[in-house]
């Protein structure tokens, strides 16, 4: 039986889901809902998936920042503006 390592609840797995499972499968506690990945299938050991999330919180953050060849589409664009003006 493996345990949480986040509220050190013990896992109850079904042996059908045992023998499909592989390191980095995912899993979810249900005594305090955080999700897990396998780390061994002998013994069954189980790491906190919080890296996962952070990964994708940095992904979300990288679209939302301008990209430099944005800034520099625009910035050529003024400067087509500008001359226009002088005509």
């Amino acid at each position: 039986m493996a345990t949480c390592p986040e509220c050190d609840a013990e896992l109850e797995i079904e042996d059908d889901d045992l023998e499909e499972m592989e390191v980095g499968d995912p899993w979810d506690c249900e005594a305090c809902g955080s999700r897990l990945r396998v780390a061994g299938v002998a013994p069954l050991e189980f790491d906190s998936d919080d890296e996962d999330d952070e990964e994708d919180e940095e992904k979300e953050d990288d679209t939302d920042e301008p990209k430099d060849e944005d800034v520099d589409e625009e910035d050529d664009d003024a400067a087509d503006d500008g001359e226009d003006w002088d005509e």
